[in-house]
């Protein structure tokens, strides 16, 4: 199981958007985490597949930023915006199955090259008609 030190992950409360009640204009409820990779104690293999990692929570500095607004409490935002640091980190690291190179089959092959014969004939069928 893996650790990250509370003091590497940075918690900010901000105002969530969208529409509310009166409340929603004074109270900080939604959760702005910012986590820096470079900075971390993550391992140096973890650090390379998080920075190699498509997303687009993953600024070009290196930075990861999660916005958590959907619970109208602080708390349950914080651990919503932990849980997806947590999911985020796991899927980027985790292994890929190496793929086995296959054949198609003889009849998937027929099948495919029928299919083609009758698209061909299809639009084959469709040009000016000549009387």
């Amino acid at each position: 199981m893996l650790q990250i030190p509370p003091e590497e992950i940075d918690l900010q409360p901000i105002r969530a958007q969208g529409s509310g009640g009166q409340n929603v204009n004074k109270v900080s409820t939604a959760i702005h985490l910012r986590f820096d990779i470079r900075a971390s104690s993550l391992p140096e293999a973890y650090k390379e597949k998080l920075l190699a990692y498509a997303d687009q929570r993953i600024s070009s500095e290196g930075v990861i930023v999660i916005k958590a607004q959907t619970h109208n409490s602080q708390e349950k935002n914080r651990a919503d915006a932990l849980e997806r640091l947590r999911q985020l980190i796991l899927d980027a690291t985790k292994v890929q199955k190496k793929r086995k190179a296959t054949r198609p089959t003889r009849s998937s092959q027929t099948r495919r090259l029928d299919s083609k014969k009758k698209h061909s004939q299809t639009k084959a069928g469709r040009g000016k008609v000549d009387y």
